[in-house]
């Protein structure tokens, strides 16, 4: 009030001042208080945050893809053991006299010095290898590994090389580091690393005080900063709990928990938690952290395999990662290297001999891999399902898990996708859409073993991140006839590849209405046989054939086969009705190529745990679900696909080894499909729109031209063995009419059947004329004249 006029202040004067002097008590109390509750909280906080847990220095979860491991008798192609070791980063020397990280190739012999491979504590060791090899002839493309020895001269069974990077699931961190036990640091390393950044690292507690006052006095004379008092553990300390800033509070802080943290661990932990832990580089979006994974990047080597001259770089790195880095500053780096080199024969951890050939060495720079790019539908895939198995917190703990995948298949395979579509869009300029692009999927799988060997689940991850080899379901079309085919093949089915088949038109009635399969071209041909009917993808007979056999039999028989989608039990399943994925179809065809086993879809050959302890291991699992006899009988009719039929476009492509195969195309052409087999690889392809929109293409067109490139690219043009023809077939000449044999005179054709089940009557000869046609399979046949009279060639009368 005593802003108001003519009225006067009536507080008295002594209790103003009482009031003053309150206020004045509280604000020294506070003053004193403050430091000793920040000291109490700095306390606090390092007594609960300053321990060492081992999950600080867990590597990321690492996902090799299949290793190359050579042994006498492998089959080598000389550009792709160049090429798997360029992505490695390996160096062509041109001498055979090579250094870990080279290697010489001559025409009958290479010479590799291999890496080390580590995981936590075990160590696969490197060393030089003499890999030679034998050509038939002095000629051919491939080759065969003749003998294999080591530097020594002793033979050895086999050398695994090390496996490439496929991928990594990151934490939040993006750190990548190989946590390396102290025991298997080498001592250079160590003394490199305390000569520089702690020399009086087992003599004190925490704090390094000659090295403050040191540390100040070198910054008052220079009126900057140019050196720093931090002891190895306050570094440490600051990179785990604390942020990067410079603060007075910051120091404060990160001294409390140094001191700590010598209470609490001995000076070998601390020791080897700061090599595990300290920043050494970036690696694009990577962060790389440790000297086990430092002397990997910049040096291609395992820690324990580096030099005096390399301990002294990444020693000196530490101090800047960025202005020291040896592949964009050499000069600067190699003089950072001099420094702790001769800080260490200052410090008498180096005679002057030794001093003197590391001063000279190179820097021994490593040639930077390719980083791959390749398989990141895979590495999801593979990610989801550990994720599932191991949960996602172990997932991102260390894993190191051995895929299947072989990186020259994937690459192959994605270019074949690439290409395949470009040149599509090309040819069909009205197919490019900018909304929606045609897509493609593309699974190989080794059908003996169920590995996944390549997938491609789209043209563009960067631009698409959906899978569709595993995660589309499509309507499989005309590629779902050969498993209608084994339904009525197999035992009890009833049929033969010669039985006959009526194509005609035929109208069913269903509870949706009237159904009226047709053929691709519209035509009827009367009477096919069963082989005619696949060879040349005819509906109308297989729509029959599947009412003859029943649904249900053909659904128990895709479920036999390892199909897992709904399907239901009705005529159209016959003609490919109900959707599934490449994955599902082509693990399908796989049994096929296996002769009745089916595997088990494996993606992971073994996974390992931030130890190294085998968490699983592969085996084959599966489970014989036909005869070999049986699913021959389909392979036979696929191999006339390729031969004859709807296929006959791999041929007129280039590939000319054996191959089983079938087309597939749905209504509307929304989807086009190609999957086929050898002995010893299985590929479906998928060709459409993710909005199921037409692409106007079939199978024959769209996805067989990218299953050829991806055949040719995987197991070359000339392909591999032949397959095998099983116990339990026959092979008989069935005449005109299915249930009889063919023999000299009558018309009928090569067969294969089941044992039993091969025609037992015999046709009649016919009178033949001088005129001629060819027949399906192209050999000239005589044209019969009085087709419907008996003649007596003998005392027996025939009967037609």
């Amino acid at each position: 009030m005593k802003d108001m006029p003519g009225i006067r202040d009536s507080t008295p004067r002594f209790g103003r001042s009482k009031q003053k002097r309150r206020w004045a008590r509280k604000a020294i109390g506070v003053v004193l208080a403050t430091p000793v509750i920040l000291a109490a909280g700095i306390g606090a906080e390092a007594l609960v945050r300053a321990r060492l847990d081992p999950e600080m220095f867990q590597a990321p979860t690492r996902l090799y893809a299949r290793r190359l491991v050579l042994h006498p008798g492998l089959s080598l192609d000389p550009t792709r053991l160049e090429a798997y070791l360029e992505r490695l980063g390996y160096r062509r020397s041109d001498r055979r006299s090579v250094a870990i990280g080279e290697y010489y190739r001559s025409a009958r012999e290479w010479v590799i010095g291999r890496r080390s491979f580590r995981v936590y504590d075990k160590l696969e060791q490197g060393g030089v290898t003499t890999v030679r090899v034998g050509w038939r002839g002095g000629r051919g493309r491939r080759g065969r590994v003749s003998s294999i020895r080591d530097g020594s001269g002793r033979r050895l069974d086999y050398v695994p090389l090390e496996p490439e990077v496929l991928g990594m699931p990151y934490g939040a961190t993006r750190k990548d580091r190989i946590p390396v036990p102290l025991a298997q640091v080498p001592k250079h390393v160590v003394d490199a690393v305390l000569s520089v950044e702690d020399r009086h690292f087992f003599e004190h507690s925490g704090l390094d005080f000659k090295r403050i006052a040191g540390a100040a006095v070198a910054n008052v004379r220079a009126m900057r900063v140019v050196q720093g008092g931090s002891t190895l553990s306050q570094q440490l300390v600051k990179n785990l709990f604390l942020s990067p800033s410079r603060s007075p509070l910051r120091k404060l802080r990160d001294v409390a928990m140094a001191k700590i943290l010598e209470r609490r661990h001995s000076k070998e932990e601390i020791l080897e938690a700061y090599l595990n832990e300290v920043y050494l580089a970036q690696d694009g979006a990577l962060a790389i952290h440790g000297v086990g994974r430092a002397a990997q990047h910049f040096f291609g080597k395992d820690i324990s395999e580096v030099s005096v001259s390399e301990a002294a770089l990444l020693a000196g790195i530490i101090r800047g990662p960025s202005l020291y880095s040896p592949f964009r500053h050499r000069e600067a780096a190699r003089k950072r290297r001099d420094l702790v080199l001769s800080l260490m024969r200052d410090r008498e951890l180096l005679s002057e001999r030794a001093y003197s050939q590391a001063l000279a060495a190179p820097l021994g720079l490593r040639k930077r891999p390719e980083r791959s790019r390749r398989g990141r539908y895979f590495v999801d895939f593979v990610s989801r399902q550990l994720a599932a198995i191991h949960g996602k917190k172990t997932l991102r703990n260390g894993l190191t898990v051995f895929t299947t995948l072989d990186m020259d298949m994937q690459r192959v395979a994605e270019q074949a996708v690439s290409s395949g579509l470009a040149r599509l869009e090309a040819a069909n300029p009205a197919l490019v859409r900018e909304d929606s692009p045609l897509q493609a999927a593309l699974v190989a799988l080794d059908p003996r073993t169920g590995e996944i060997l390549a997938m491609a689940g789209g043209r563009d991850y960067g631009r698409s991140q959906f899978n569709r080899a595993v995660n589309a379901r499509r309507q499989t079309g005309s590629s779902f006839k050969p498993i209608v085919a084994l339904a009525a093949l197999s035992r009890g089915g009833g049929f033969t590849l010669a039985s006959m088949l009526m194509d005609r038109p035929l109208a069913v009635e269903t509870r949706v209405g009237m159904w009226r399969p047709a053929n691709y071209d519209g035509r009827f041909r009367g009477e096919v046989t069963l082989r005619e009917a696949i060879e040349q993808s005819l509906n109308v007979p297989v729509a029959r054939l599947g009412m003859q056999v029943g649904p249900e039999r053909i659904v128990e028989t895709a479920r036999n086969l390892g199909i897992e989608s709904w399907l239901n039990a009705v005529p159209s399943i016959a003609l490919g009705s109900f959707e599934m994925t490449p994955l599902e179809m082509t693990r399908a065809f796989g049994v096929f190529a296996a002769n009745g086993f089916r595997s088990e879809t494996r993606t992971t050959l073994g996974v390992l745990d931030q130890r190294g302890k085998v968490l699983s291991r592969f085996r084959v699992d599966g489970e014989q679900v036909y005869s070999p006899a049986e699913t021959y009988l389909v392979t036979s009719a696929l191999q006339g696909v390729v031969e004859r039929g709807t296929g006959r476009g791999v041929r007129a492509l280039g590939f000319r080894g054996p191959v089983a195969a079938k087309s597939g195309t749905t209504n509307d052409f929304r989807d086009a499909w190609f999957i086929g087999y050898t002995p010893s690889l299985v590929v479906g392809v998928w060709v459409g729109y993710d909005d199921a929109k037409s692409t106007g293409l079939s199978g024959s067109r769209a996805a067989l031209p990218i299953f050829a490139q991806f055949l040719k690219g995987a197991v070359g043009p000339d392909g591999g063995p032949e397959f095998s023809v099983p116990s339990g077939v026959e092979m008989a000449r069935a005449g005109g009419d299915s249930r009889l044999r063919g023999r000299f005179g009558c018309r009928g054709e090569s067969e294969v059947f089941l044992i039993g089940t091969a025609p037992r009557g015999s046709c009649i000869p016919y009178r033949y004329a001088s005129r001629t046609r060819r027949s399906r399979r192209g050999y000239r046949e005589a044209t019969p004249m009085f087709a419907d009279a008996p003649r007596r060639t003998s005392r027996r009368s025939y009967r037609p």
